[in-house]
């Protein structure tokens, strides 16, 4: 999605409102996983400009679906998180200051820049609740549904082949 920020860039405005909803968006690709939105996300803010540096002020609104990293089932995650992008019209003069996006043009990705928040809030481990138990790594049960019948021997395996010395006697 496009944001039109042709009025401020002409000086017609110092800022205007902004109120988007990803309707046409499915999910995006995070690097690990396929993230889709359970709720699509809502950007409430303001874009104002002062110099060459155009500001995005809002509150960012998701409700995502993950796979927990121990038992690999899909769960909701919710997004609330407070988002400030500054965007500068393309000028050679601020090449050094990594916090700025250079535009070209008249319009921002909304798009990209929501994506990006959201990657940024991101749990690095996502558990689909804290105490989640996983998956047996023998049979591959899914210990928060049920319990499994293997065997549980918990030895180091470094002093795993000691066992079998002390069986033979």
């Amino acid at each position: 999605m496009k944001l039109d920020v042709s009025d401020l860039i002409r000086k017609n405005k110092t800022y205007k409102e902004v109120h988007v909803e990803l309707k046409d968006s499915e999910g995006f690709f995070d690097g690990t996983e396929k993230i889709n939105y359970f709720k699509v996300p809502k950007l409430n803010g303001e874009v104002s400009i002062s110099d060459n540096v155009i500001v995005l002020d809002g509150k960012l609104q998701a409700d995502l679906e993950l796979t927990c990293s121990r038992c690999l089932e899909k769960f909701h995650y919710p997004i609330d998180m407070n988002i400030q992008e500054q965007f500068v019209i393309d000028d050679s003069s601020n090449e050094d200051n990594d916090d700025l996006i250079v535009i070209n043009g008249d319009v921002i990705d909304i798009t990209k820049v929501i994506e990006n928040n959201i990657i940024v809030q991101l749990p690095i481990k996502r558990l689909c609740k804290e105490d989640c138990k996983g998956l047996c790594q023998k049979c591959g049960a899914n210990l928060n549904v049920s319990e499994c019948n293997c065997e549980t021997l918990d030895v180091d395996p470094r002093l795993a082949k000691l066992k079998d010395f002390f069986s033979n006697n």
